[in-house]
C-alpha cells in the first residue's frame, strides 16, 4: 500500500473519490493512513470478510457513476482512469473494463492475474490474452486493440454502477471469499446482455499474490473450489452435470500431477 497508493492518488484524472476498506487488518494500516493521508475515506470492517465483502462494502459507499475495485498491490499508469472512463461514456453496453495489467517487477512482462483480458474455457479454467497456464508473455504490442473479453480482473476492474445496482449488496457472491468472484460477477453480468472489455491504452503493474500467493495451497483450494461454484450457478443443471463430468476427470489428473512433485498439501486442497 506504501509503494502503491501514491501513484493513485496523483493520477490526473480530477472527478474522483479513493476509498480504502480495510478487512480488519492486524498491522498498522489505518493509524498509518490516517496519518500520511487524513483526506481519503477509510473504512474498518470487523472481520476479514475476504475480497467480497470488502469490495461490496466499498460499492455501496462509491457515490459516482463508475466504481473501481483497485487492488492494494497495483500501481497505476498516470492517465490509466480517462481511456476507461472514454470507453464506458461512449458504449452503454458496456457493464465492465480492464486495463492492461503488467508485473511490477517487470514491465515489460503481462501480469498473471488479469494479463490483457481474461477468457474462459466450458469447463471452467480461467486464461487470459497473453497468459496460459503459468506461462506469461512479454508485451509486445500484439494485444493493443480494445476487444471484447469473458471476465474483466478483480485487481483492477472498473464498474459501471448502474449495471451492477440489481447485484446490491452481494455485488460479489461472498461464498467465493477471494478468487473467481469477479468471473462469476461478469459471467452474470453477460447473462444480462451487458459486455465486457478490455482497454489496453490503459495500463496498470499488479505485484500480485500479495494477499495469498501460489505456494498456498488455501490458493489452490480457492481457484479449483470457487471455479466450480462458478459453473454450477451459471449453467443449467443439464448444462453442469454433462461439464462436471469431464471436469472432475481433470481435476482428478490434477490431483495425481501435485502428488508427483510431492506436493501433497496441493493435493490435498484438490480432494477438499
Amino acid at each position: 500500500m506504501q509503494k502503491c497508493l501514491p501513484s493513485v492518488l496523483n493520477c490526473d484524472y480530477p472527478n474522483k473519490e479513493i476509498i480504502v476498506i480495510d478487512n480488519a487488518s492486524s498491522d498498522d494500516s489505518v493509524a498509518w493512513l490516517q496519518e500520511a493521508y487524513p483526506q481519503l475515506k477509510i473504512h474498518v470492517e470487523k472481520e476479514n470478510g475476504g475480497f467480497s465483502i470488502g469490495n461490496n462494502v466499498g460499492m455501496q459507499i462509491a457515490t459516482g457513476d463508475y466504481v473501481v475495485l483497485l487492488n492494494n498491490d497495483v500501481e497505476v499508469d498516470k492517465n490509466w482512469l480517462a481511456p476507461l472512463v472514454q470507453l464506458m461514456e461512449l458504449e452503454k453496453q458496456v457493464a465492465a473494463v480492464q486495463p492492461k495489467m503488467l508485473q511490477y517487477n517487470k514491465r515489460d512482462t503481462f501480469e498473471y492475474a488479469g494479463a490483457c483480458g481474461g477468457m474462459l474455457d466450458k469447463y471452467g479454467y480461467g486464461f487470459a490474452r497473453g497468459r496460459l497456464f503459468a506461462h506469461v508473455e512479454k508485451d509486445m504490442g500484439q494485444y493493443e486493440t480494445i476487444e471484447n473479453i469473458f471476465w474483466a480482473c478483480g485487481a483492477a476492474i472498473m464498474l459501471r454502477k448502474s449495471a451492477i445496482e440489481s447485484f446490491m449488496p452481494n455485488v460479489l457472491d461472498p461464498a467465493f471469499f477471494m478468487h473467481f468472484e469477479e468471473i462469476d460477477l461478469c459471467w452474470r453480468l453477460q447473462r444480462q446482455g451487458w459486455q465486457i472489455k478490455v482497454v489496453p491504452q490503459s495500463k496498470v503493474y499488479h505485484i500480485g499474490g500479495a494477499s495469498l500467493n501460489q505456494e498456498n495451497p488455501r490458493k489452490t483450494y480457492f481457484n479449483f473450489r470457487n471455479s466450480l461454484l462458478a459453473l454450477y450457478k451459471n449453467y443449467s443443471p443439464q448444462q453442469f452435470k454433462k461439464v462436471y463430468k469431464v471436469r472432475k476427470r481433470i481435476d482428478k489428473i490434477a490431483f495425481l500431477f501435485f502428488c508427483l512433485k510431492g506436493e501433497f498439501a496441493h493435493a490435498k486442497s484438490i480432494k477438499k
